[in-house]
């Protein structure tokens, strides 16, 4: 059986986040919102373009690109939808989904279309009435994946009328209310303005719909503190690790309330040594850790906690708590994106300090074509000396290129997390 689906509602206006349809002035940043939904545990965000000109649309089409580089939760795009290119940039953008509205008289003839171009698997169709159940029950369910259904009157008889499963949307929060609707086979999700607040706590939620035995996407750990091996205190250290940069962030306590609570909430929890009790890491600094995953180690004495690290990990404001170098050996790098990143910085810190003699400063002074023309050069040399048994040339003319990429890139304004993220998606 598929987990149950809950699902977060992003409006989208002039490229920013606000509130709902009607209510447009206060404006949030979409990608922070997104990666607080991404951590907190929504299993799927629904964008919505509110745009009213093509200029808007494409700020809103570029924001939800941004959302779909950045963060790991699925998305699907609805909105300003009439005909089949629409349909094509919300998917390039990279939502798995696309939402048609069932009120258009066009959606008829668009769903045989784009599922024909782009597959049943990737469009859903949006519903406040039943009217368009019985206007397309000859070819609805062989042309949509799933319903989004926007009136929770609806659902009292749905069942009678398709059996195309459906999320329903619920603005209001009602535990007993959730749980019952959620036991239906039909119903995949819920989504609704509560679960748009950030301040709400989705795994709390997510962990009592799973003790009534409702299948949700949330931790099922293959390892309980039994299995695991404490010391005389009743503690196992924690190393916590950035999930994203690899990075050590920290190091804390665990007994077996706060490994429970941990895997409960999603949000790393500790025992505090010196105080002698929970604490939960950023409740009053707001510098939260969010799991990713937990690991132990082979003598299950240890674990290893990747997060997504809210702000910074270390009481003093530094980002990890391992800054003070005892002894250092220099060494090469070898870590091909820090060898990437590196090499970056070092090409943008000649634009924004030039320095005499440089090659790099002397591209960036010739401009864009110069750049162009000498990356087009530096592929076609690549080219030429792939024809070569020996690599030793294939290799020295693909670092000149990758360095010519990268004073592109820094012309450009693309960074490499930007060219990770988008080949990540692909």
């Amino acid at each position: 059986m598929e987990h149950k689906n809950i699902v977060a509602t992003i409006y989208l206006k002039d490229g920013m986040a606000v509130k709902s349809p009607t209510e447009l002035d206060d404006k949030q940043d979409v990608l922070e919102l997104a990666s607080v939904y991404d951590d907190s545990g929504i299993d799927k965000i629904i964008c919505y373009d509110l745009s009213t000109d093509d200029e808007e649309h494409e700020k809103n089409i570029l924001a939800i690109r941004e959302i779909n580089r950045n963060v790991q939760v699925k998305t699907a795009g609805g909105g300003n939808i009439k005909r089949l290119e629409d349909v094509k940039k919300f998917l390039y953008a990279g939502c798995v989904e696309v939402i048609l509205n069932g009120s258009k008289p066009e959606t008829n003839d668009l769903i045989k279309e784009a599922s024909a171009r782009f597959g049943s698997q990737k469009m859903l169709v949006s519903l406040a009435t039943v009217d368009f159940l019985f206007k397309t029950k000859d070819f609805l369910k062989d042309n949509i994946h799933e319903l989004l259904i926007m009136n929770t009157t609806l659902l009292e008889g749905l069942e009678n009328i398709t059996d195309i499963p459906y999320i329903v949307q619920v603005d209001e929060y009602n535990f007993d209310y959730i749980a019952k609707i959620l036991k239906s086979e039909s119903i995949r999700g819920i989504s609704g303005n509560f679960l748009n607040d950030t301040g709400f706590d989705i795994m709390q939620m997510k962990s009592e719909l799973s003790d009534l035995g409702i299948k949700m996407d949330n931790f099922e750990p293959k390892l309980s503190w039994a299995d695991l091996k404490p010391n005389s205190h009743g503690l196992i250290p924690a190393v916590v690790q950035d999930f994203q940069t690899g990075e050590v962030l920290m190091l804390a306590y665990m007994n077996e309330e706060s490994f429970n609570t941990t895997i409960r909430t999603g949000k790393m929890t500790y025992f505090s040594r010196s105080r002698q009790s929970l604490w939960v890491k950023g409740e009053t600094s707001g510098h939260i850790q969010y799991v990713k995953s937990l690991t132990a180690d082979c003598d299950f004495d240890t674990i290893l906690a990747k997060v997504s690290q809210v702000g910074v990990a270390c009481h003093t404001g530094a980002p990890s708590c391992f800054f003070n170098e005892i002894v250092k050996k220099e060494y090469i790098e070898r870590n091909p994106l820090k060898v990437f990143e590196d090499v970056y910085a070092i090409i943008a810190d000649r634009k924004e300090h030039p320095k005499e003699g440089s090659y790099t400063n002397y591209l960036f002074d010739k401009g864009l074509d110069k750049i162009l023309k000498k990356v087009g050069e530096e592929a076609t040399e690549i080219v030429i000396a792939a024809k070569n048994p020996d690599s030793e040339e294939t290799k020295y003319e693909i670092s000149d290129f990758l360095y010519h990429m990268m004073v592109l890139m820094v012309e450009k304004g693309v960074t490499w997390e930007d060219i990770t993220s988008e080949l990540a998606q692909r």
